[in-house]
């Protein structure tokens, strides 16, 4: 079995729940976080996109990844 690739660094991702309160973090759940954010990320970028392209623009916008994020 390969590894997954992932866009996310998980020492970061570590280091966010760290940050959060955790005291401890086992990998599955930096992993299992690392998938979600990722999600998260693509739904959003796909829609600032969207929002790009309907304002007649091929460039994403600060406001539209916070639009989008909304």
């Amino acid at each position: 079995m390969g590894r997954k690739s992932s866009t996310i660094p998980k020492a970061s991702v570590a280091r966010l729940l760290m940050k959060a309160g955790a005291k401890r973090v086992s990998q599955d759940a930096v992993d299992a976080f690392t998938d979600v954010l990722t999600d998260m990320a693509v739904k959003i970028s796909s829609k600032a996109s969207q929002i790009a392209k309907h304002a007649g623009r091929k460039t994403v916008h600060e406001g539209d990844i916070k639009l989008a994020a909304k």
